[in-house]
């Protein structure tokens, strides 16, 4: 007899649970997994359709009628609801892959690039190409703030369920994996790995003092965990940096998004990742790293 999944069983982990997720999109994302689970849709399947949503709610914001915007929000939340039911509807089923987790990320980005151009195209006849290089601008750190939450989150989640219950990656396995994958036998892997190698690499050389204490947990206990009071005592030191991880992600940049497009400045989304976000990705990685540190000469005796 099949054992009923829960809600609960779907969520990632509740440390890194934001509020409007556990009260909006989980629930919402939990019963379209059941939906899809009961029709045998896979969970690649759901980010593809949660790709094509997004994109089309991108394409609505190109318009200056606020009701078609309207139409583009409902579809960027309808999107977000696809993007949580898939991951809920791998744990559901197990049906987990690297493909995935990469397919889920890069889906955001295919929203926002479709976000980003629709606004460049609305803003032109005032501003120009200009509002080009400003949105590149704001890309390059919109990928960075989103990459830097995930990692960190995904690192946190490693000493809640320990290393086989997070996708916590590593540049050097990631990269060694890539080079025994073929084009002929492997393309589709293959693809993805030519930008997620890089991807790792730089995740990497943001966190300096995070790669310092992996290296301390290496040398000290090896492929094991650590013992379970140690990860007891870091989770709740890094706990309380996992708002930061989720101010980075999703909801609070599409709350700006959306009063930005009410307001009727769309251009002023790119001010608030540029400024506001910029400034609590800096203050993470900082902190962070203190955290990271503190532990680290604790490993090594030096504290």
């Amino acid at each position: 007899m099949e054992t009923k999944t829960t809600l609960r069983d779907t969520l990632k982990s509740q440390d890194t649970e934001e509020w409007i997720d556990l009260i909006f999109y989980r629930p919402i994302g939990y019963m379209w997994a059941l939906f899809f689970k009961k029709i045998n849709v896979t969970p690649n399947a759901v980010t593809i359709m949660s790709i094509i949503l997004g994109v089309a709610a991108g394409v609505m914001f190109y318009f200056t009628d606020l009701w078609i915007n309207i139409i583009g929000m409902i579809l960027l939340v309808w999107a977000d609801s696809f993007d949580s039911a898939d991951g809920q509807l791998a744990r559901m089923t197990g049906n987990y892959s690297r493909i995935g987790r990469i397919l889920d990320g890069v889906a955001g980005d295919f929203w926002f690039i479709s976000i980003y151009a629709a606004i460049c195209f609305r803003l032109m006849p005032e501003w120009g190409f200009q509002i080009w290089i400003l949105a590149a601008i704001t890309g390059y750190f919109h990928t960075k703030q989103a990459a830097m939450a995930d990692y960190i989150r995904n690192f946190h989640i490693m000493f809640v369920k320990g290393k086989k219950g997070s996708e916590f990656d590593d540049y050097k396995k990631i990269r060694e994996h890539a080079k025994h994958l073929t084009w002929k036998g492997d393309f589709i892997e293959k693809l993805f790995m030519v930008f997620y190698v890089p991807y790792t690499k730089e995740q990497e050389k943001w966190t300096p003092r995070l790669q310092a204490f992996r290296q301390a947990l290496a040398e000290k206990y090896g492929d094991n965990e650590p013992p379970e009071k140690f990860r007891e005592e870091f989770r709740k030191e890094s706990k309380p940096m996992m708002k930061y991880t989720n101010i980075l992600s999703f909801n609070t940049r599409v709350f700006a998004l959306f009063i930005s497009l009410f307001a009727g400045f769309p251009w002023a989304y790119f001010i608030f990742e540029l400024t506001i976000l910029n400034f609590l990705l800096i203050y993470m990685l900082r902190k962070y790293g203190t955290i990271c540190k503190r532990f680290d000469l604790r490993l090594r005796g030096n504290n």
